[in-house]
């Protein structure tokens, strides 16, 4: 009567989405500033301005503005990322392909069904945004799980080396990343990018890296984010405007396909068929040409490092262990008991909306996601000390 496998995951929303909808129910019972929802990476600062003033140019301007483009793409579009790319990485990236998204999930889902066969390998490294396992899965592809250096939170790369195999078609990269707001270095792309070359000799075949790169311009203190395409050919580019632009509910984005990848042609060809198999066409066309106007602008991510350093420093005085984030807008907090669960539980004990790790990939912390108002956190700081003080007492 219906598809089992898509009932079960429809039955079962992430643990960010229960918890997200948990705070919109406690805000509705307590009042907006009564509940300090920490869930979601939904960013509270306003787009740039060059956002509006390009939408209203096109309503005003542009007759054809609501009309499909190609299905890839608008071309203008795509002409102006992939000259974007080039000027800012010293690339040579072609309009011949870049496939324009409904957001990072489309450009990842297609990405997926264009690359992986079944019992295809992804590997990821934990911990992970969890949907990652949904969009292999759900391409017949396995998920396999590398585990970090616990203290730098960086691949544990003896794992990696381990775990590729014959069957290892992908290599997921979320840098920054969520949800710990690590970057990797170039000395840990360049590791990376050494290991997969012996193996993909090894096995003669290409490995391709993914790259989902929603956060790429979310660094601080000046913090230099390797674009991934310049160390290794085989590279996916999955981006979104979602975080860069503060426009994640209009969902657009794009995949690049390295100009030097392997059977580029034929991998674009399967990410149009995927595409088109997916329904992942013609993406809204009113916000791929706001693209246009708006290639290399950002929201004013100052408001995020000033954040972070209001949280990281109290949290740290208080006695809370802390991944301090380079980048993105989450802080990973070590739970204050073993099961990441009931700390996230008890924590609602004082409105503190925690992700707890578990679907993460990795236990024993909870994400903390502070793009939020600077209001926010200031006065949720005295409930993370008295949380943490209730611990100490409960010893």
């Amino acid at each position: 009567m219906y598809n089992h496998k898509m009932y079960e995951k429809g039955i079962k929303s992430s643990a960010i989405r229960e918890l997200f909808e948990y705070g919109k129910l406690k805000k509705q019972e307590l009042g907006e500033d009564k509940v300090f929802d920490f869930s979601i990476g939904n960013p509270n600062v306003k787009p740039p301005k060059c956002v509006n003033d390009s939408l209203i140019k096109l309503l005003e301007n542009d007759e054809h503005i609501h009309e499909y483009t190609s299905a890839p793409g608008d071309l203008n579009v795509r002409i102006s990322v992939a000259e974007y790319l080039n000027k800012m990485h010293q690339t040579t990236f072609s309009h011949n392909f870049i496939y324009m998204t409904t957001g990072a999930a489309a450009a990842l889902t297609i990405s997926f069904n264009a690359l992986l066969n079944d019992s295809d390998e992804a590997i990821v490294f934990a911990p992970f945004f969890p949907e990652y396992k949904v969009f292999v899965e759900s391409a017949n592809g396995k998920l396999i799980v590398v585990n970090p250096n616990c203290k730098t939170f960086v691949p544990d790369y003896t794992d990696f080396e381990n775990k590729i195999t014959e069957k290892t078609k992908v290599v997921i990269i979320n840098s920054p990343n969520n949800p710990t707001g690590v970057v990797y270095s170039e000395d840990d792309i360049k590791e990376i990018v050494r290991i997969l070359t012996i193996k993909a000799k090894k096995y003669n075949h290409p490995i391709y890296i993914v790259t989902d790169e929603p956060y790429r311009e979310l660094a601080y203190d000046d913090t230099v984010v390797p674009f991934i395409p310049n160390y290794y050919d085989n590279t996916i580019v999955c981006y979104s405007f979602s975080k860069s632009l503060s426009l994640p509910g209009e969902r657009i984005g794009y995949i690049a396909i390295g100009p030097k990848a392997s059977y580029a042609k034929e991998i674009f060809a399967a990410v149009c068929g995927a595409g088109r198999s997916l329904g992942y066409v013609c993406a809204p066309a009113l916000f791929q040409k706001m693209v246009i106007d708006c290639l290399g602008q950002t929201s004013d991510i100052n408001i995020y490092k000033k954040n972070r350093d209001l949280l990281y420093n109290a949290l740290v005085e208080y006695g809370y262990e802390v991944v301090k984030p380079k980048g993105a807008f989450y802080m990973f907090v070590k739970a204050l008991e073993s099961d990441a669960q009931m700390f996230s539980d008890y924590a609602k004990k004082y409105q503190l909306l925690l992700v707890p790790s578990d679907s993460f990939g990795y236990n024993g912390y909870v994400r903390i996601s502070y793009c939020v108002s600077t209001k926010q956190i200031v006065d949720s700081l005295p409930f993370f000390k008295k949380l943490i003080e209730d611990y100490k007492k409960r010893g």
